[in-house]
C-alpha cells in the first residue's frame, strides 16, 4: 500500500473534482488509515464493503482498479469499531442527528469525522486537511447547525464531547461555566500547526 501522502494524491488525481472540500476530506481520512489505532484502520470505519466502494466510484472515479481493490480489501479486513469501548457511535449520531441533507456524501463525512476522531492530533490533521479553516468548511457545508453550535471556537474534538457529554446529562467539568474554566486554554486555544508529516507532501500540492 501506499504511504499516506502518496495515496492522498493518488486519490486526489482520480478524484471526480478534486478541488471539492468534502472530497478532500474523504481522501485525507482514507489515506490516514494506517496512521490510526489499528481497531480504526479502516479507511473510514462504520461503512460496509459495499458503501465503500460506492464512495470511491463517486468520489474518486478515475482510480486505478488496482488501488480500488486493495482499499475494498483493506476496509473488509479491517476491525469493526466496538460500541461498547469507545465513543465512535455516540460521535457518528451525533454527526448524523445534525445533517443538512438525508444524503450520502453526508452519512460518509459523518464516518470520516468519527473515525479521525479516534486518532491524537487536532481534527483537521488526523483528517489530512491542509488546515483547520478548510475543516470549518466541510462542516459547515454538512452539518451547519452543529457548526453554529461553536459559536466561541471550542477545539473541534473538544467541542464534540462536549455535545455528547450534554447529550448524556454527564457535567464531567467542575467550572459552572467556560468563561469562568481555569482550562480554558485547552479547550478554545489556537490549534495551529503543520499538517501531519505523513501528508505535507499532499498538502503542499493542494497549494501549487
Amino acid at each position: 500500500m501506499a504511504s499516506p501522502a502518496n495515496l492522498n494524491l493518488q486519490l486526489l488525481a482520480a478524484a471526480g473534482d478534486p478541488s471539492d472540500v468534502t472530497t478532500i476530506a474523504l481522501a485525507g481520512v482514507i489515506a490516514g488509515a494506517a496512521l490510526r489505532p489499528a481497531e480504526y484502520s479502516a479507511p473510514i470505519a462504520g461503512l460496509g464493503v459495499e458503501e465503500f466502494a460506492w464512495l470511491l466510484e463517486s468520489e474518486f472515479p478515475y482510480l486505478e482498479w488496482d488501488a480500488h481493490l486493495a482499499l475494498r480489501a483493506q476496509q473488509k479486513s479491517a476491525p469493526r469499531p466496538s460500541n461498547s469501548l469507545d465513543e465512535f457511535s455516540d460521535l457518528l449520531a451525533l454527526l448524523w442527528d445534525h445533517r443538512a441533507e438525508d444524503d450520502t456524501r453526508s452519512l460518509w463525512l459523518a464516518c470520516a469525522v468519527s473515525t479521525a476522531c479516534m486518532s491524537a492530533n487536532h481534527l483537521w490533521q488526523d483528517m489530512g486537511l491542509p488546515s483547520r479553516h478548510m475543516l470549518g468548511e466541510v462542516l459547515q457545508s454538512h452539518f451547519p447547525v452543529l457548526h453554529g453550535l461553536n459559536s466561541g471556537d471550542m477545539k473541534w474534538k473538544k467541542f464534540f464531547y462536549k455535545q455528547l457529554c450534554d447529550r448524556a446529562e454527564v457535567h464531567a467539568c467542575r467550572a459552572p461555566s467556560c468563561t469562568v474554566c481555569n482550562d480554558r486554554p485547552t479547550c478554545f486555544g489556537p490549534e495551529d500547526g503543520l499538517p501531519l508529516a505523513a501528508f505535507a507532501p499532499a498538502a503542499m500540492a493542494m497549494h501549487a
